[in-house]
């Protein structure tokens, strides 16, 4: 080991991320001290279920919990929010003026749901999806609902729609974007998402924003740009996150999207050098994947917590000079009115969009996502399957390659 990190280890989050990390470090072989830091009282969960089997009944709380496969023999400090770091003494600010020594820091505090402009800050009937109590307030709101909004057509508000469908409630999506999931399938497979949630009864706003808000004893209103109203007795608003970063405000660390890491997941200091000792992981993270370029960007997305947990373990005890680059190749997936959505690599990078394989149709298809490499050929950045798993295992390994031109494919702009 040639980090500073020799005796003590804070580990900030105790989401997925930080519990991957702990695991790592116990896994080989590492014997010092580990010290878990995490506002929820609970030990880690999967947050996954929160948005779909939660609320639709098939799992319940208890049923979250996430399995450790290795003994951590660690001081859990939950219900305690981190609230400063002095990176020079090597010492994060607790509650109560306490400070707490480490010489080793894994930062891995998380995403808080992005609000709204407008929306109603405390209220009965209006909610955003994060932790489990938020989980528990939406199915609570939804038992008493007939007609939910949820403002955002991304994955969480796409997930929940589909849940309060289940409980045959009305659901109105409402998002500013032309097509449901935008950002993550562009315009061609999103338009083709949403006329699956219009089938299953979802009514879609698209393309508008929300203007205001009112509520009174019978629900809640939320007036849109173009005039319309939306009477319902219960909304979730799920319009993005943003990094959990506020108690690293005094640090001086580039904190413009997340906490900036260096390829290897070492966190960047003031000086412009990763600081041995300090790494980051899971959605608070940016930082640039070389599998695609030098630019850095967060991912949040399950798989990527648990690799870049388990790299910035390792990365943590290397050194910045030793560890290697995290170079994953990001996966996703989510069930929407029984379709499966996988993906796989950056699409948002992509330029083009390339039918790949299967009938778009009937919603069981491949589409590859490219973008122009140095020479003008496209280059395989990512992948989106629609119920169809088997085939986009072919693609997987193809990503950061070029994609060979295929006669009779049908290309759109991504």
């Amino acid at each position: 080991m040639t980090s500073a990190a020799t005796d003590r280890i804070a580990i900030v989050g105790t989401g997925l991320a930080g519990l991957s990390a702990a695991e790592r470090l116990r896994e080989i072989g590492w014997r010092g001290e580990i010290t878990m830091i995490g506002e929820e009282p609970h030990r880690p969960y999967n947050r996954t279920p929160l948005s779909k089997q939660l609320l639709t009944g098939d799992r319940q709380p208890p049923e979250l919990a996430l399995n450790v496969y290795t003994e951590l023999d660690a001081a859990w400090r939950l219900s305690t929010r981190a609230l400063d770091l002095d990176v020079e003494r090597r010492e994060l600010l607790l509650p109560g003026g306490e400070q707490l020594p480490f010489d080793g820091l894994i930062i891995a505090s998380g995403v808080e749901p992005r609000h709204l402009p407008g929306s109603p800050l405390h209220s009965d009937r209006v909610w955003m999806l994060r932790t489990l109590a938020d989980a528990r307030n939406i199915d609570a709101a939804l038992a008493r609902a007939r007609h939910v909004a949820v403002i955002g057509g991304g994955f969480i508000g796409c997930e929940i729609a589909c849940s309060a469908r289940t409980r045959a409630l009305d659901v109105t999506v409402i998002d500013v974007s032309p097509t449901l999931l935008h950002r993550s399938l562009g315009p061609a497979l999103g338009a083709m998402i949403g006329d699956l949630h219009r089938d299953h009864g979802v009514r879609l706003h698209l393309g508008v924003g929300v203007r205001g808000w009112s509520e009174d004893k019978r629900g809640v209103t939320v007036l849109l740009d173009d005039g319309e109203q939306v009477r319902a007795d219960a909304a979730v608003v799920g319009v993005g996150t943003v990094p959990r970063t506020d108690w690293l405000w005094h640090t001086g660390l580039d904190l413009s999207d997340g906490v900036l890491c260096a390829p290897t997941t070492h966190v960047m200091g003031t000086d412009g050098d990763p600081i041995d000792g300090i790494t980051a992981a899971g959605d608070v993270a940016r930082w640039p994947n070389l599998r695609f370029d030098d630019v850095p960007r967060r991912v949040e997305h399950w798989i990527n917590a648990i690799e870049m947990g388990r790299h910035a373990a390792d990365a943590l005890l290397q050194g910045p000079q030793d560890a290697s680059p995290f170079v994953p190749v990001p996966r996703f997936w989510s069930h929407q009115h029984g379709v499966r959505i996988q993906s796989v690599g950056m699409p948002g990078l992509g330029t083009d969009m390339t039918i790949l394989d299967g009938d778009p149709a009937r919603c069981r298809t491949v589409a590859g996502y490219t973008r122009p490499g140095p020479d003008g050929a496209p280059i395989l950045v990512g992948a989106v399957a629609l119920d169809s798993p088997r085939t986009l295992l072919a693609y997987r390994d193809r990503i950061g390659h070029p994609l060979a031109t295929v006669p009779g494919r049908r290309q759109v702009a991504a």
